[in-house]
């Protein structure tokens, strides 16, 4: 039995070492002209709070933690990254037209208001990314300052 035991252990502390080389690839991208804090005027409480809780999923610039480097765990905080990439990328703002960016505020707001955002998983990694409702509220109301600015833009 101990043996079998110290079997499975080491084949379990050779498969930890041998993930550890595939490693997804990382989201350190430049920021460009495109990037919302460079065609937007952002206040810098909203920036500190998208910096904070949204742009490691949002844009192309996440910045990792040590534990984000070791597998499996890099393997989750990839599949988080891609997934909110898809869902509304940051650094890509400049090249949104303008019913998308609308459609994003809106959706933006709704989903921190619902407690969707920032996912529960990343509040438990960093709790620091958690919003308090003053902070969903500073939002929301920025995010529909914005969608108004870009309406009447729309509009002229």
């Amino acid at each position: 039995m101990k043996k079998i035991l110290r079997i499975v252990i080491i084949l379990f502390i050779t498969a930890l070492v041998v993930i550890q080389f595939f490693q997804p690839e990382k989201n350190q991208g430049e920021m460009t002209g495109d990037h919302l804090f460079e065609v937007t005027d952002v206040p810098e409480d909203i920036k500190t709070l998208l910096k904070t809780s949204c742009l490691d999923c949002h844009s192309n610039q996440t910045k990792y933690r040590w534990y984000n480097h070791i597998a499996p765990a890099s393997w989750l905080v990839n599949s988080h990254v891609v997934n909110g990439k898809e869902e509304l990328n940051l650094s890509e703002w400049g090249n949104m037209d303008v019913l998308e960016k609308i459609s994003a505020l809106d959706k933006m707001c709704e989903e921190v208001e619902d407690g969707k955002m920032p996912l529960k998983s990343y509040k438990l990694m960093y709790p620091g990314a958690r919003l308090s409702e003053e902070q969903k509220a500073l939002l929301c109301e920025w995010t529909g300052k914005l969608s108004e600015e870009l309406l009447t833009e729309m509009e002229e």
